[in-house]
């Protein structure tokens, strides 16, 4: 959920932000939330739980975190490529891969 989070934060709303941040970041409770807000819990729970289904239905569409994922993998594979002199075959294949994430 963090990642789900740096990727998409912009497209929250500065509450949906401010909880997100204060749950999965700062480690607070639901309760101190509520607390710092002056709402119940239970809108707490609410707003966040709305809010990770957000960022998830987000991934489905946009797909940034998979990509990031698969670029770095490639990019990893590619610096062992070199290292390993592979031929410049093989590193056109990882050059094309990456190429084809966007």
């Amino acid at each position: 959920m963090n990642y789900l989070f740096d990727f998409y934060q912009s497209l929250l709303t500065q509450k949906q932000r401010k909880y997100m941040s204060l749950y999965y970041l700062d480690d607070f409770s639901l309760g101190e939330i509520a607390e710092e807000f002056e709402v119940s819990r239970q809108a707490v729970y609410d707003n966040i739980k709305r809010t990770e289904a957000m960022l998830e239905d987000y991934e489905k569409k946009l797909m940034l975190l998979s990509k990031f994922e698969k670029r770095t993998e490639l990019l990893t594979q590619m610096k062992s490529a070199v290292e390993k002199n592979a031929t410049p075959e093989e590193i056109m294949s990882l050059l094309d891969s990456l190429e084809k994430l966007d």
